[in-house]
């Protein structure tokens, strides 16, 4: 590289002799970022999504590529954000393709130390038949008056942040007419 190639190369040379007086275009352009493209470019389809993480519903754009998703950013559109995110909507794509979630069911029985694959509708079987087990044993049909309650003390609902609006309010339909009356959520503690 000689020294005009150098000088040329210089981006506040650029900017002084160049038509980007204020360095903010051209001028502070490296080959290297010249070159490059956004990810959102080469997506085949935009799906427009809510953020998972709180109750405020932020809008987003799920950008796909081959089925997979390759980028997930605020979606302007959205009145509510306004194609703004959060820095755990902005990194909500990892809930989706990160290597660290499962995508098996497993299962540690009681007092075991290893874990084992089930298939889904062995899980799902062992879940209703807990849940109606454990609403059948702390069943309050009436208290000691007389008075009708019917209401289950062996059933609790602790909600997380994650779960969007419409998942919750079904958490709370199902609690109800499982009869608990525990019913919470971590974004009101």
């Amino acid at each position: 590289m000689g020294p005009r190639q150098w000088l040329e190369s210089w981006p506040v040379y650029r900017q002084l002799t160049g038509t980007d007086p204020l360095g903010r275009g051209k001028a502070a352009e490296s080959p290297r970022s010249e070159a490059l493209a956004p990810r959102t470019a080469s997506a085949d389809r935009v799906a427009r999504s809510v953020c998972p993480y709180c109750a405020v519903g932020c809008g987003q754009q799920v950008f796909v590529k081959d089925e997979r998703v390759v980028q997930i950013e605020g979606d302007p559109h959205s009145p509510i954000s306004r194609g703004r995110l959060c820095p755990k909507g902005s990194a909500s794509k990892q809930l989706v393709t990160g290597p660290q979630r499962e995508r098996k069911v497993r299962y540690r029985a009681p007092y075991a130390t290893e874990w084992t694959e089930l298939d889904l509708g062995t899980a799902m079987e062992m879940v209703a038949d807990r849940v109606l087990d454990a609403r059948r044993k702390g069943w309050q049909d009436t208290d000691e008056h007389g008075r009708p309650l019917r209401r289950t003390m062996g059933l609790a609902s602790l909600g997380g942040a994650t779960l969007d609006n419409e998942e919750n309010y079904l958490i709370k339909k199902l609690f109800t007419a499982l009869g608990a009356i525990q019913i919470e959520n971590q974004a009101r503690i």
